[in-house]
């Protein structure tokens, strides 16, 4: 595993993950609210690091990202787009299968809005959303996250610990072993509460992306998912044309940490089919 630092255009400094085959296709692993590129060790640290390249960065204002104090640096559609094309011209990736989670989702949507698919060989949003706003919450988005935002945001650090510890649990169906329980809050808490506030306070409807997407799309969703519910699954589904879907029963909001070997199974059979 390398790490490094990739700086953004606006001089912000991204801690960056990677590891595998370097002569293999590219994968750029984008996590969600709160979390880190840690996340995803079930897959740098997998069989798929002996095939493809994989590459995962902390969010700015996550892990050991840099973490601006004013809200202006986390609500610009370009500037999230900016760190993703930073990561890719950095690491010389080229076509690269971007897999984003929840709000990596989003994050995918940015980069596609600014800069297209000239370096996109397809995309897996897993968990996925690609709105965020007032009409999301409660048909698209679910209680797993809008019950605990308010705590979770708090600078009272009892209120947001317990939100957050809440949070983390509510994202797995299936029981986590005290050891990937402890790392994931750990990583959760690492992101300050106005952070958290601040990427979800913007406004985003990517519908009209969803229809002209042209990169072949996978979208891989826990049917027990109260954080992403299925239902965005559906809407992806409904109105990306290229778009095909992979439900886990009895998974919740983190198929790829739930249920590890079929996620990365079929993640290689799409890595195949796209390159």
């Amino acid at each position: 595993m390398k790490l490094r630092k990739v700086v953004s255009s606006d001089g912000l400094r991204l801690n960056v993950a990677e590891c595998g085959n370097e002569e293999g296709p590219s994968i750029l692993f984008i996590h969600g609210w709160s979390q880190s590129y840690l996340c995803w060790m079930n897959q740098l640290e997998s069989q798929l690091a002996e095939r493809f390249r994989l590459v995962a960065f902390d969010l700015r204002g996550h892990g050991a990202s840099e973490a601006p104090q004013e809200e202006s640096a986390y609500t610009s559609t370009a500037q999230w787009a900016d760190d993703v094309k930073a990561v890719i011209n950095e690491l010389g990736l080229g076509k690269t299968l971007l897999v984003g989670w929840s709000y990596g989702g989003l994050v995918i949507c940015d980069y596609i809005r600014e800069y297209g698919y000239d370096c996109v060989s397809g995309i897996n949003f897993v968990g996925a959303t690609v709105k965020l706003n007032e009409a999301a919450i409660g048909p698209f988005i679910g209680p797993g996250f809008y019950d605990h935002f308010e705590a979770a945001t708090s600078d009272n650090l009892q209120l947001s610990v317990d939100a957050m510890r809440v949070f983390v649990e509510g994202c797995f169906t299936k029981k986590l072993s005290r050891e990937d329980y402890e790392r994931i809050l750990c990583f959760n808490m690492a992101v300050r509460p106005d952070v958290r506030a601040s990427i979800a306070a913007r406004d985003l409807d990517n519908s009209d992306l969803l229809e002209e997407i042209s990169s072949p799309v996978l979208v891989s969703q826990g049917e027990e998912d109260i954080v992403v519910l299925p239902s965005m699954a559906k809407f992806i589904l409904d109105n990306c044309g290229v778009a095909e879907g992979s439900y886990y029963e009895g998974v919740g909001h983190g198929p790829f940490i739930e249920d590890v070997d079929r996620f990365n199974a079929e993640l290689t059979t799409f890595v195949d089919k796209v390159v």
